[in-house]
């Protein structure tokens, strides 16, 4: 439990410091990466639901046995950003930097995943499969 404690706690603050600046971002991210927002209101939407999981990463290492279902859906928004950011990149439609964001994701989703995996209770890994 000590890991995923640690990994859902160190995800969630890393999370909050990388995307509470982008709430002051838009016209530099306008300007850096064209064409600028057209829709600005679906980047801030993106930004607060994104920060609303680092919470819930917060609150999962509080007591990662009692929330574990909540790990899988965890490492499920970690892909929901790593896969494409990958593939845009790869594509030429993306910068650096949103590779290496969602190579950072692919990773924590991968951690997410182990931990999941680490808090499994010993009863529930030797009971048999029901049929």
């Amino acid at each position: 439990m000590k890991f995923a404690r640690w990994v859902f706690a160190i995800c969630g603050v890393y999370g909050i410091v990388a995307l509470v600046p982008l709430y002051f971002m838009e016209n530099k991210l306008g300007t850096d990466y064209l064409p600028a927002l057209t829709h600005p209101e679906f980047f801030y939407a993106c930004i607060g639901v994104a920060l609303a999981w680092q919470v819930g990463f917060l609150i999962l290492s509080t007591d990662p046995g009692r929330y574990r279902p909540f790990m899988l859906a965890g490492a499920l928004e970690k892909i929901g950003y790593g896969v494409p950011a990958v593939i845009l990149y790869l594509q030429g439609r993306s910068a650096l930097p949103t590779l290496i964001t969602g190579l950072i994701d692919l990773t924590m989703a991968v951690l997410f995943v182990v931990a999941y995996q680490r808090t499994a209770s010993p009863a529930a890994a030797t009971r048999p499969a029901a049929s």
